[in-house]
């Protein structure tokens, strides 16, 4: 299919930009010989997952159900489900596992820990287990010297679970402001990691295991010693959060959602098109920036952004409002109506999970292959 063929609004994926993308974070890892387990919720597809496993020990991260499922389905088989379990999911699990899927689970409380140990007991199935760690208070996770951590881990063991090691996720390099920040917080989240791992061995346990990531902390990290794999997966799309934290250039996003304008409000000097927030999510990822984005920069149809600066100032379900970031009426005339524009995300992850497919584009190639996403929990 052309590009102009296609049916607006529909996500576009740069195949460069992927790449050198991709290419980026595997060479920054390489430096730090550490391997990366890719997480693979952004691109929810086995083409470009497997582009991102390729050179890595073949380890994935997903963040549902549905996409362990898939990527098990295509060949993918060692998985991390980085979310802690919900007990109503784990007989769920154990039926996966009977299917040969390596599974691994995350926990961060000692209740939920008694849950996957009776489970193991009764259902006969040596699940698989991290515990997590909180590097920053931003989410979930044990404190390094919580006594939590030792007794969840004893509590799995006991029921015949393997306690196999630490997660860390520091959120909080999302709220960073410039270059030291983030090279702080990724050694902060490569502490916490070391010092969990630690206290486990301390009492007795292996813990082989010592997963950290993010793709702000992947990539600013000065030093992963003491870490055995990384976990990232923004890097591959990149988005306007990415780019707001210094992680990125705004022409380094891969993914972007093609719209067509659909009308004008000429008091204001605004303009409409046919993506709101059905398409580019609720996403404000930007609105604590320094510069705020609204919901998404406007480029032109060949990806590049429009000057002066305009952005998506407002959506609604199926519309989405253009202004420019300055306050100054847009120009209507260089939006006719029917002029197909693209729009760079906040958040990548949140924009992409609105549809079911993406096309995969070559900026030197007039015809574009469409890639299957998976949906679902």
């Amino acid at each position: 299919m052309r590009r102009s063929e296609l049916q607006t609004p529909a996500l576009l994926v740069d195949e460069t930009r992927f790449e050198r993308n991709v290419g980026r974070m595997n060479a920054r890892l390489a430096r730090l010989r550490v391997p990366l387990r890719p997480h693979l919720k952004t691109v929810k597809n086995i083409e470009l997952a497997r582009r991102m496993l390729a050179g890595h020990p073949g380890g994935a991260t997903v963040s549902t159900l549905a996409e362990a499922d898939h990527f098990f389905d295509a060949g993918i088989d060692d998985l991390l489900y980085a979310v802690g379990i919900a007990p109503g999911k784990i007989e769920d699990v154990a039926r996966r596992i009977g299917r040969g899927m390596n599974l691994t689970l995350v926990l961060d409380h000692p209740e939920t820990a008694r849950a996957v140990a009776d489970a193991a007991r009764r259902l006969d199935v040596p699940f698989r287990v991290l515990l997590e760690v909180d590097a920053d208070g931003q989410r979930a996770g044990f404190r390094p010297d919580d006594p939590g951590l030792i007794e969840s881990a004893r509590r799995l063991e006991r029921g015949g679970a393997l306690p196999a090691g630490v997660m860390v996720h520091a959120g909080g390099s999302y709220a960073c402001r410039d270059r030291a920040g983030l090279v702080e917080i990724a050694k902060q989240e490569r502490d916490v990691a070391v010092a969990a791992a630690g206290a486990l061995r301390e009492a007795g346990f292996e813990a082989p295991v010592v997963s950290a990531g993010s793709t702000p902390t992947a990539l600013f990290a000065d030093d992963l010693a003491g870490v055995t794999e990384v976990r990232a997966g923004v890097y591959a799309f990149m988005d306007l959060v990415m780019a707001g934290l210094g992680v990125c250039e705004i022409d380094e996003i891969a993914v972007s959602v093609l719209t067509e304008v659909i009308g004008h409000r000429r008091a204001p000097g605004e303009v409409l098109i046919d993506a709101g927030w059905m398409a580019l999510s609720r996403d404000r990822g930007t609105a604590g920036q320094a510069v705020d984005r609204g919901y998404g920069v406007v480029c032109d149809d060949a990806g590049r952004v429009l000057a002066p600066e305009v952005i998506v100032r407002a959506t609604h379900q199926e519309h989405g409002l253009l202004a420019r970031r300055d306050g100054e009426p847009l120009d209507l005339a260089g939006f006719p109506i029917g002029r197909r524009l693209r729009i760079l995300p906040n958040h990548a992850c949140a924009t992409a999970g609105q549809f079911e497919r993406m096309w995969w584009i070559d900026a030197g190639a007039a015809s574009i292959e469409p890639l299957d996403r998976c949906r679902g929990w």
